[in-house]
């Protein structure tokens, strides 16, 4: 799903980079939630595209979906 995420253990510690580069995802959403534009990131790291950049959101939305477990209630049992 996410060919231009990679995560490997020999590279920055296993956290998730964008494929072929030593830059990490959280880098990039950092950077975008501090006001940084796309653009801006572009022309900070040429060996990048825009599609890596939105692959690195749309890899940080999955992580931060939360998984729901319904809690048991003493009217359940």
């Amino acid at each position: 799903m996410f060919e231009r995420i990679s995560v490997n253990p020999k590279v920055m510690h296993g956290q998730a980079c964008i494929k072929g580069t030593r830059i990490p995802v959280y880098l990039i959403v950092g950077m975008l939630a501090g006001g940084d534009t796309i653009e801006d990131l572009l022309e900070e790291y040429p060996s990048i595209t825009k599609e890596d950049i939105l692959s690195c959101l749309a890899y940080a939305a999955q992580m931060t979906e939360e998984q729901i477990s319904p809690i048991e209630t003493i009217e359940d049992k």
